[in-house]
């Protein structure tokens, strides 16, 4: 702990506290849509047997860190909405490595999931046994461990800082390029060795995520009939679009040197990616999912049964 600043200030997304009480309910509403989203996909995956396979079992595991995502940003940033915008500094480092954590393997578990739908799609006789208990665990811990280890990394890096000038973290919550301008320090090979680590696992996912889908798009055009080919695509329709717009708003974000760091374009971007996106994705996986419509309704009419009993 290099400094003499004993807390932070979130200066938050407005001064206005008109827009700052519109703002707290509509992220409000938003946080209990993406507990009761995630929560819910979580327990009708459990409780239905018919999707305990591998596929629902990444998604588990991604409800599970959109849930904490959220969980680690949103209460915060209602309470500086309504109240004080002040965070320890120990508070801020570990608001700091959660989200660093979660998202790194929000990344990663993405990219294990292009290439479960790889092997379901271009090797399906096949997938019962490449897709075996042991390897799904281990392409859902390595996300984890690699999350871990990428947070720990950026965590220490960042405490190493001289935080002896401005308090005040131009964001609503911690995150790296905001705390960064603070230091009083160079930070120059502090930030090469952050977005050196940040854009390898970015690229690394990415290159896994690109080439699973040009092997899956290259065996959906070999398929003669339309109805074959639209339900090829239907399985992997909700997974591409949730990529397209996880990875879309982080490329935006951070992967461009600290000079072009917009406060306002990277304000919205951030509310996308650490708000918006973990209420959305229940919503694309289940409102284009029949199984898990069908599942719902299996689950709804045990419940029924039961209390009927």
């Amino acid at each position: 702990n290099n400094t003499n600043v004993p807390d932070f200030i979130l200066m938050g997304l407005t001064d206005s506290e008109e827009i700052q009480l519109a703002l707290f309910i509509i992220f409000l509403l938003i946080h209990l849509i993406t507990v009761l989203g995630n929560v819910g996909m979580i327990l009708i995956i459990r409780l239905d047997p018919q999707l305990h396979t591998p596929m629902y079992f990444f998604l588990t595991h991604l409800s599970f860190i959109d849930l904490s995502y959220s969980t680690v940003i949103i209460p915060k940033t209602l309470a500086n909405l309504l109240t004080s915008n002040y965070i320890s500094f120990r508070g801020c480092f570990t608001q700091m490595f959660f989200f660093v954590f979660l998202g790194t393997a929000e990344c990663c578990l993405l990219s294990s999931m292009a290439y479960d739908r790889y092997v379901a799609i271009c090797c399906p006789l096949h997938y019962p046994v490449t897709m075996s208990k042991r390897l799904c665990h281990a392409l859902v811990t390595g996300p984890y461990m690699i999350g871990f280890i990428d947070s720990f990394v950026n965590v220490v890096c960042m405490s190493r800082l001289h935080f002896c000038k401005s308090n005040v973290i131009h964001h609503f919550f911690c995150d790296t390029s905001p705390i960064l301008a603070l230091s009083c320090t160079d930070t120059y090979n502090i930030e090469i060795m952050i977005y050196i680590i940040a854009g390898s696992t970015l690229m690394v996912s990415l290159i896994t995520i690109s080439a699973s889908y040009m092997s899956i798009l290259s065996t959906i055009l070999k398929i003669n009939s339309t109805s074959g080919k639209q339900k090829a695509f239907s399985t992997c329709a909700s997974h591409l679009l949730g990529v397209t717009i996880f990875y879309g708003t982080m490329i935006f974000t951070y992967l461009k040197p600290r000079k072009s760091y917009s406060l306002g374009r990277n304000q919205v971007a951030s509310v996308f990616y650490t708000i918006v996106i973990p209420m959305l994705n229940p919503l694309i996986y289940s409102l284009r999912n029949k199984e898990v419509k069908n599942a719902l309704i299996r689950v709804m009419q045990r419940i029924r049964y039961f209390l009927d009993l």
